[in-house]
């Protein structure tokens, strides 16, 4: 259930920066994240409501609330309202340095990271690799130039990977050992997606919406990010910080960029140029130097892969 988990995690995140920006084309940041995460959470509590969990633990949905709003609201947020202004390749590689923020903010596993120079050489190893890959459009980017909105939008996706960081490690450490993960995923997703509502409200982005006139496009991408993105992705990734190291379970930051680059070779015709081959090369030698490292962690709970 590992691999599968971090098969979904790896394959689908990388596909979400290609369905995102098709779902731009359409809804507003503010109404993309509201009914992406209000229609996923609700989704979710409703099975595992069916299966018969406790939906309803004060304490659990207090540390969802707060790690939703970390994770989801403000990073997740950033980097949609960030791709209405940068190319999901420069999205992908600001995205990838999340592993840093684990090692420099997991103070638990402090010892084991800076002790290993495995871990310290992989990350460095996959984060040339994620510049290697988007090097020639990094040059394009730089060489025209950038607007107010980009320079915003650049500065969001520097900070946003740690608030992804802190919402994970905090999720991780806090949870209590009887609490259910996918019931802590629905409620993320619920408070998240109600912060998303509150805010296009605010700003009126409701009224911005052509609702007649959806593209197609936009209306399939959110469905894909509603099913795979969220109840399917972003389940597994909070399942996996029980039972790995959040460094391990970061490498996913690596493998999503090389997802993203095939997508745009099969949908967008986009050619893939010798050293961006080196750079894939790179990424996944990294990630499996990173993976091959046994980290003793305490497992706090049965590692049960169903709600």
């Amino acid at each position: 259930m590992v691999v599968l988990a971090f098969a979904l995690v790896y394959i689908v995140w990388g596909s979400t920066y290609f369905f995102i920006q098709n779902a731009l084309k359409g809804f507003t940041p503010f109404v993309l994240g509201a009914i992406r995460f209000v229609s996923a959470g609700i989704i979710l509590l409703l099975i595992c409501r069916a299966k018969g969990l406790d939906i309803f633990k004060w304490r659990q949905i207090k540390i969802a609330a707060l790690s939703g709003f970390l994770l989801l609201f403000l990073d997740n947020g950033m980097f949609i309202w960030a791709e209405q202004y940068l190319p999901s390749s420069l999205a992908a590689i600001m995205a990838s340095t999340v592993t840093l923020w684990f090692i420099f903010l997991d103070k638990r596993q402090w010892k084991v990271n800076f002790s290993s120079k495995k871990i310290l050489l992989g990350v460095l190893i996959g984060l040339i690799g994620v510049v290697l890959l988007f090097w020639e459009r990094l040059q394009l980017i730089f060489h025209t130039g950038f607007k107010k909105e980009q320079l915003i939008a650049l500065l969001m996706l520097t900070f946003g990977p740690s608030t992804w960081a802190i919402g994970s490690l905090y999720s991780k450490y806090k949870s209590d050992k009887d609490d259910n993960a996918f019931v802590s995923t629905g409620w993320q997703m619920l408070f998240a997606g109600i912060i998303f509502l509150v805010g296009s409200f605010i700003k009126g982005d409701m009224q911005k919406v052509e609702w007649a006139h959806l593209p197609v496009r936009s209306i399939y991408s959110l469905v894909y990010l509603i099913a795979f993105g969220s109840l399917l992705a972003y389940t597994s990734y909070v399942w996996l910080l029980q039972v790995k190291s959040a460094t391990i379970v970061s490498t996913h930051a690596y493998v999503n960029p090389v997802i993203a680059v095939f997508l745009g070779a099969l949908f967008g015709h986009e050619d893939i140029s010798f050293i961006q081959i080196i750079g894939l090369i790179i990424i996944l030698s990294s990630v499996l130097l990173i993976s091959r490292i046994k980290i003793k962690w305490p497992i706090k709970r049965k590692a049960q892969f169903t709600p």
